[in-house]
């Protein structure tokens, strides 16, 4: 549906020694994606326990906006400057369903 909601929840797993790195790159994404057009929000996370393992939770008006986002120049650039950091990027595309 192309006006739905969609959320994202992603798992980024950065290699040893790398995570200060992919944080300050990550903090930034956050804060310019949270100013994309259809950005509901954009809330980042560490796990507690394993301090190179990201989740980032994210809700868009819809896939148009998701898109844009994706093709962002902020998105490009973060995802080029932690290219070599990253072990593992998955990206679960999500509807709500109750």
């Amino acid at each position: 549906m192309k006006d739905q909601k969609i959320s994202i929840v992603a798992r980024i797993l950065v290699r040893e020694g790398e995570a200060d790195t992919v944080k300050a790159e990550l903090l930034k994404l956050a804060d310019l994606s949270k100013s994309d057009k259809g950005c509901i929000n954009y809330d980042l996370h560490q796990d507690k326990e394993n301090s190179n393992l990201f989740f980032v939770y994210e809700n868009w008006k819809n896939p148009d906006a998701l898109q844009k986002h994706v093709e962002s120049t902020h998105f490009t650039e973060y995802m080029k400057a932690t290219e070599l950091a990253t072990e593992e990027f998955v990206v679960n595309k999500m509807i709500h369903i109750a």
